[in-house]
């Protein structure tokens, strides 16, 4: 399923997630016998007059007003854009991964481990058309074949923002091959929500052409997430060699990074509408944090 965000003219300021109350994937398509798999599903920040408003749900913080509109496409075909996209894959283990977090009676163990599985999958969504390959010629044990790598001369990092980002950046290393790990630490006042950097192990700058994965689970207000996209930018990297990988996104992060950084790819597991006063996604899943460490 794809959804488009667009600006409307009303005056009120309002900020409002509106979606289907039945919400279905088309069947696969069969053609000569193979499946034809449904390209990912993508939340694109431009103006579109497609609209899926059926039922409203709660309002936000007051900022302009916008509708969830239908618009489905491929990143092949949208890599050049200047929008802002947030891909939410339709994959059924992304659903159930997903479920399994929302149950406030996951024990720990399973959750962390149910956090790790869903970042493997988004990471691999997302790594989809983006990492360079080289091709060549090796011997097999039946004789000559093609075959293609990924470069290793083309630097690929992951960022986790602790504590959360260990937990669904767990298995990075096995879906992206001769991966760097870069700790990044940033906690958000329970009263203020500003957010405050206490671990930087970043490097001074990132190498030329490197491709990084930010990870964080809970993309709620924005202000942790806006702080990483700082500081990496600060290092050299441009939106396009960044893509922010997360379990669950909220409208207030989405909308601050939309208006500060268009052209970023963003992949969740979900999108919920609402955030409550004390920065919680609703319905969430809780501290993601406290819930993978068991504190």
């Amino acid at each position: 399923m794809a959804y488009s965000i667009s600006t409307s003219t009303s005056t009120s300021n309002a900020f409002r997630c509106h979606y289907s109350e039945t919400l279905r994937f088309a069947p696969p398509q069969h053609q000569c016998g193979r499946i034809n798999p449904n390209p990912s599903s993508l939340l694109s920040f431009n103006s579109s007059p497609f609209l899926l408003a059926q039922s409203p749900v709660p309002s936000l913080s007051p900022v302009s007003r916008r509708n969830i509109a239908k618009m489905a496409a491929s990143e092949g075909s949208i890599n050049g854009s200047n929008r802002m996209l947030v891909f939410v894959p339709p994959h059924p283990l992304i659903k159930h991964w997903i479920s399994v977090l929302r149950n406030d009676q996951t024990p720990c163990p399973i959750f962390r481990n149910a956090i790790g599985e869903l970042g493997r999958l988004l990471m691999y969504e997302a790594s989809r058309e983006w990492l360079p390959t080289v091709v060549g010629e090796i011997m097999s044990p039946m004789g000559p074949a093609s075959v293609e790598f990924i470069d290793p001369r083309e630097p690929i990092a992951v960022v986790p923002i602790l504590r959360a980002g260990l937990a669904l950046a767990e298995h990075a290393s096995t879906v992206l091959p001769a991966n760097k790990i870069y700790h990044l630490g940033i906690s958000r006042d329970e009263k203020t929500l500003l957010p405050s950097v206490y671990l930087n192990k970043l490097p001074d700058e990132f190498p030329k052409n490197s491709r990084v994965f930010l990870v964080d689970p809970m993309l709620a207000t924005g202000g942790t997430i806006i702080a990483a996209m700082g500081l990496l930018k600060e290092r050299g990297l441009s939106v396009q060699q960044i893509k922010v990988i997360c379990a669950v996104a909220a409208p207030p992060a989405l909308s601050k990074l939309n208006e500060k950084y268009p052209g970023l790819h963003v992949y969740a597991g979900i999108i919920d509408p609402e955030v409550n006063e004390k920065g919680f996604i609703v319905p969430g899943l809780g501290d993601a944090g406290d819930r993978s460490f068991g504190t």
